[in-house]
């Protein structure tokens, strides 16, 4: 506001008039949505007034977004040379390997627009750990019940050295069947209490939320909000997913049981970072398929933010 500008969303969620969208300094968009009011060329567009075209997460171009904003890049670079006008052009990744790859694709300068940035430049030190699971068994429950043991040792350790902890999942089912674990195990173990939901009275951050959570229709958030943890995956309400991130971020829940959409772009503070799992299920194959490591990477980075922590533990957890 200090500086007068106007940043507008034009999303598939936010719809925004073509006088507002002209009023705006500032857009932030998906690659879908650009593509779709770019597609129409003319110097009236939303496109030709353009001067700067930031893509965040630029290594989405290996995935099956990737042809969109391939054409977005393609129909800007068409346009500059038939217009003669400047247009800047920035690509940030913080997991992409082949990033002379990726600056040819952009037409960069790799002498002067070209920067990469190594793991020494971390601010926080990250503890990378990798666990394999041998079940001696193809009985898919047993797996699932050896890795919800390994997975609940880490999350009661942290929790003894008052961290709080996010779980990565592969499905959204899974992330209330992981916290139901969680919870039995604990209450087993007579630390449901202690460890994941505090005492009362030093609480005040959960007492604030206790209303708002038990009025929510989604009854998995409210019943795991009374273990003092969360669930959080594209399949809920937008309300809910913003309830649970902000009680995660107050610290009102110590454990988030979540997919991996959460770990592009929503900064949330966990010292302990756990992926459970490495299969994942693929609906174009039929079939499971690896985790990639972009997605380990990129996951693995929400542990120890650096307004947050002095620190980070990441944890993987596979079978072998």
């Amino acid at each position: 506001k200090g500086l007068e500008i106007i940043v507008r969303e034009l999303t598939g969620d936010m719809q925004l008039s073509r006088a507002e969208a002209e009023a705006a300094h500032i857009l932030v968009t998906t690659p879908e949505k650009w593509d779709v009011v770019t597609r129409k060329g003319g110097d009236g567009s939303l496109g030709s007034t353009c001067g700067l075209l930031i893509i965040d997460e630029v290594h989405l171009l290996a995935d099956e977004r990737g042809a969109v904003i391939e054409s977005v890049v393609a129909r800007l670079h068409r346009w500059v040379e038939s217009s003669q006008r400047q247009v800047r052009l920035i690509g940030l990744s913080a997991t992409l390997p082949n990033y002379e790859d990726v600056a040819t694709f952009l037409r960069v300068d790799k002498r002067k627009g070209l920067f990469f940035f190594g793991p020494e430049h971390r601010p926080v030190p990250l503890q990378q750990t990798f666990i394999g699971v041998t079940a001696h068994t193809k009985d898919r429950f047993k797996r699932e019940k050896k890795m919800d043991d390994v997975c609940y040792e880490i999350v009661s350790d942290a929790l003894r050295h008052w961290h709080q902890v996010m779980v990565f999942v592969h499905s959204r089912k899974g992330t209330g069947t992981t916290a139901k674990a969680l919870a039995e195990r604990a209450a087993m173990n007579g630390e449901l209490e202690r460890l994941f939901i505090g005492d009362e009275g030093e609480d005040d951050v959960r007492t604030k939320y206790i209303e708002r959570a038990e009025k929510s229709r989604n009854r998995e958030l409210t019943e795991h909000f009374r273990n003092g943890m969360g669930i959080h995956h594209a399949g809920m309400l937008r309300n809910d997913r913003r309830l649970t991130e902000q009680m995660f971020n107050d610290g009102a829940i110590k454990v988030l049981c979540c997919t991996a959409t959460l770990a592009w772009g929503i900064n949330l503070p966990a010292h302990t970072v756990i992926i459970k799992g490495t299969d994942v299920y693929m609906p174009e194959k039929g079939t499971n398929v690896d985790l990639s490591i972009l997605d380990v990477q990129q996951i693995f980075g929400r542990a120890g933010r650096p307004q947050f922590d002095t620190s980070g533990d990441a944890t993987l957890i596979t079978s072998h």
